[in-house]
């Protein structure tokens, strides 16, 4: 794990914080905290099959709340940033 994984999965709870009371309701946040924690503990997305889930279900969710109207795109594209900076580096090669 690096330190910019670290300082990117606390993005992602601070940003749950922010939008907790406002934006998402429990099931939601549950969908954002599972991606980030597939992602933060996985070794290898390719090769996990529920870090692939979760990640797919966190897109799902934030298309779905960006075109209802719910997060502004920018907000989505920040959250989303943030829980994708969550998965491992892959090796140049």
């Amino acid at each position: 794990m690096t330190g910019e994984r670290t300082q990117a999965y606390g993005h992602v709870v601070k940003a749950l914080d922010d939008l907790s009371a406002s934006k998402l309701h429990s099931g939601e946040q549950q969908i954002v905290r599972e991606a980030a924690d597939a992602l933060f503990f996985c070794e290898d997305v390719g090769s996990d099959p529920v870090a692939e889930q979760a990640l797919a279900d966190f897109y799902t969710l934030v298309d779905r709340l960006t075109e209802g109207g719910r997060l502004l795109p920018e907000t989505g594209d920040r959250l989303t940033a943030s829980v994708e900076a969550c998965r491992p580096l892959v090796p140049a090669g």
